[in-house]
């Protein structure tokens, strides 16, 4: 038994090409519509025009044979009665499809094809009262008759009215079908040319649709290097890429000074707010005259001074890693006598801190010191944002070739829409509560930075007033 292949359809992909917002889109529906319009325009006017011909024909038939009857009549009534000689004309006139009759003023048969004597066909056309002056194309009894009523005047006196019925049926059935032939050929055709045209249109944006995935991942350090190459592109595709690049040079330029004037700027400013603390410490520590309100003051002014230093330090990190001057020490390092060592550097939280460390040794080959500095962030992180009196938890393990390191608090949580931003530099959740605590918006940042910087990844979950784990996934040492 043979399966059909199945078909990679995605919601996604679904939504991209029925979007219709799309340029795609909406050059293939408008081109379609006025293809449509014009062709549905061409259909009309020849259906229009073939039936205006072929209506027409009939239609000087009648004339003629209505103009022709009294003649025929007067001739005819020479040798016999007028009865008579109107009843020689209808016979003379009569064919297979032509019939017809006269009815005197009172509504009596005067003559009639002979037809319509024996009751063979039209015996409902002397029947109708309705028959207008001028030829007119009626269905009567699932026929077509090209119908047409006129007063008989033969030597002056008026005999009645003269009818006359052709039978048009088998033009008209033939007219039909080449119309539904036509109608049906002109779908396909407009099914076809639809489709031609999607497909024309989707090649012919196939170069936006280039520049786009261009330049989707173009990071802040590849802006000076990217470049758009397109082959058998339109010029104007070819002129917008290269404003695109020449904006992306100009980009390029600009974050280069951004983070020049950064790292300057937080290099400058290091130094002689480094000379500041120490003076406020010293004082603070030889200050035994001070009054409690100048203790408070030089405090505050101490811890101000060393939050900002940390600040500036923040900022020279994350500008030597943009441009690409973080260095890293790699070495073999054994998570297990890391995190003991780290057990008792944050002996002296105000929280408990346990480390669920496994009996195997875990080894990664990382940078020591910048490790260190990633894991004491993130407990520092849980720290004060713990609430709870409930431990924090150090979790160590390993799994499909990678060390998974955790660090799981039961404090005040993150909400969902700000998991993907936390990571961002100068982000806080809680502006007012990061003051508090001490926060910049850059430590997890630079965790992130150093993180990926010795080649591994991070993530958290977290749920409100239930605690928040973060995760640090690097890889085995081989």
């Amino acid at each position: 038994m043979k399966f059909l292949p199945r078909l990679n359809v995605t919601p996604q992909k679904l939504k991209n090409v029925l979007d219709p917002t799309s340029l795609r889109v909406r050059l293939t529906v408008g081109i379609a519509a006025v293809s449509i319009l014009g062709l549905s325009g061409v259909v009309t006017w020849i259906s229009w025009r073939m039936q205006n011909i072929l209506v027409v024909t009939h239609k000087n038939n009648t004339k003629y044979i209505a103009d022709r009857f009294p003649h025929d009549v007067e001739i005819y009534s020479d040798m016999v009665s007028i009865q008579e000689g109107t009843q020689k004309a209808i016979d003379n006139l009569t064919n297979t499809n032509t019939l017809l009759w006269v009815k005197t003023p009172q509504g009596e048969i005067f003559a009639q094809s002979m037809p319509l004597k024996m009751g063979s066909r039209g015996t409902q056309l002397v029947s109708l009262t309705d028959i207008p002056t001028q030829p007119d194309l009626q269905l009567v009894n699932g026929r077509y008759w090209l119908l047409c009523a006129t007063d008989l005047k033969v030597k002056g006196v008026t005999l009645g009215e003269f009818y006359i019925a052709q039978d048009i049926t088998g033009d008209q059935t033939m007219f039909l079908s080449l119309m539904r032939s036509l109608s049906f050929a002109s779908l396909i055709t407009i099914v076809c040319m639809t489709v031609v045209i999607a497909w024309y249109i989707k090649k012919s944006l196939q170069p936006l649709n280039r520049i786009s995935q261009l330049t989707a991942n173009i990071s802040a350090e590849q802006l000076g290097e990217a470049k758009i190459q397109l082959e058998n592109a339109p010029s104007e595709v070819k002129a917008l890429a290269k404003t695109l690049e020449t904006t992306l040079m100009r980009l390029s330029e600009a974050w280069e000074d951004q983070r020049q004037l950064v790292s300057n700027v937080s290099h400058e400013l290091r130094t002689p707010l480094t000379v500041v603390s120490g003076y406020l410490q010293s004082t603070l520590r030889r200050g035994h005259n001070l009054t409690d309100i100048q203790r408070e003051a030089l405090e505050t002014a101490a811890s101000e001074a060393d939050r900002t230093i940390q600040l500036l330090q923040d900022l020279l990190d994350l500008a030597r890693a943009d441009s690409g001057r973080m260095y890293f020490h790699f070495e073999p390092i054994i998570l297990n006598e890391l995190l003991a060592e780290i057990q008792g550097m944050v002996s002296q939280y105000p929280i408990l801190i346990k480390f669920s460390l496994p009996a195997d040794q875990v080894i990664v080959k990382a940078d020591k010191n910048r490790l260190k500095q990633v894991l004491l962030n993130l407990i520092d992180n849980a720290v004060k944002y713990s609430q709870s009196v409930e431990p924090i938890i150090i979790k160590l393990d390993q799994e499909k070739g990678k060390a998974k390191l955790q660090i799981c608090d039961r404090g005040i949580g993150i909400p969902l829409g700000d998991q993907t931003r936390i990571f961002e530099r100068f982000y806080r959740v809680d502006e007012a509560r990061s003051r508090h605590t001490g926060g910049t918006g850059l430590g997890l940042s630079i965790v992130k930075t150093l993180v990926e910087g010795m080649g591994g990844t991070i993530g958290v979950i977290s749920q409100v007033d239930q605690g928040s784990t973060f995760t640090v996934i690097l890889p085995l040492y081989r």
